[in-house]
């Protein structure tokens, strides 16, 4: 908005995704959209995210299709000697799950509910672990402390930094979230994912078949997690699923198209 009204040149990273309910995810999907309607350069991850801008009727000649540089930033990231006192309290022979969850419309009951699922799950899986990074919201903190304080192999952990957050992803077996960013950042990582949400903005990963959305009542997560924990040939389907959100070279392309544009128009950066 500052930008717009001091009439300096916008260029939205991550363009064009879309849920098509302005309440999901809240507020992400209305931000969007009221950043691509003052937009001059769209730099869209997919196809899919192309033909959601050319619905609104946005230059197509200002639309880039580029990936996405969530995927870029695993290139700096991931490393073979990561360390993280988490995996030190997990047996060697055990597989854990990384979990995360916090988005507002799953707080109190849907954030309830998941977690009895896996509770259950950890509970009847004795060579099963969860890493649990809990958001500092105080209403996130409160339903996961009253479901998994005291039960065994579920370590609740302070929030982590990207480097942690990516180091600990890599080690894991598979991935439960409702957040947006992952469901692009684990198909590299070559783990599978159950969307905590009803809906999702990054339908491409559904439909490559490494995302799969679960929803949050406590049957749905129990079963999709047992699914993945019981066959081997869905669990291995879903792991090495085609990653369709960039191929870890969409900054160049970004940084290139700018350079383009500025050289092209009356205005000049400082």
């Amino acid at each position: 908005m500052s930008a717009f009204y001091h009439q300096i040149p916008v260029g939205h990273v991550e363009a064009g995704l879309r849920t098509w309910d302005k309440y999901s995810p809240y507020p992400e999907e209305m931000n969007r959209m009221l950043t691509d309607d003052i937009s001059d350069l769209y730099f869209a991850p997919t196809q899919l995210s192309k033909d959601n801008l050319l619905r609104e009727h946005h230059p197509e000649s200002q639309i880039f299709i580029t990936g996405n540089t969530a995927i870029d930033a695993l290139r700096y990231t991931i490393r073979d000697d990561y360390h993280h006192d988490v995996l030190t309290a997990i047996p060697r022979n055990h597989r854990f799950i990384l979990l995360t969850m916090h988005r507002r419309e799953n707080q109190g009951q849907p954030m309830r509910d998941t977690f009895k699922a896996i509770k259950d799950v950890v509970r009847n899986t004795t060579d099963l672990d969860v890493v649990y990074p809990v958001h500092l919201s105080p209403r996130v903190q409160s339903v996961a402390h009253e479901v998994f304080d005291g039960v065994d192999r579920v370590h609740l952990i302070a929030p982590l930094d990207v480097v942690d957050f990516h180091g600990i992803a890599a080690r894991s077996s598979f991935i439960m979230t409702d957040s947006g960013g992952v469901q692009e950042e684990a198909p590299s990582l070559n783990k599978p994912v159950l969307v905590l949400r009803d809906s999702t903005e990054r339908p491409e990963g559904v439909a490559a078949g490494t995302l799969k959305i679960v929803g949050t009542t406590t049957q749905a997560v129990k079963n999709a997690m047992l699914s993945l924990l019981n066959d081997p040939q869905k669990y291995h389907a879903m792991a090495t699923a085609h990653n369709p959100y960039g191929d870890g070279h969409a900054s160049e392309r970004i940084v290139s198209i700018c350079r383009d544009y500025l050289s092209m128009s009356n205005f000049k950066p400082r």
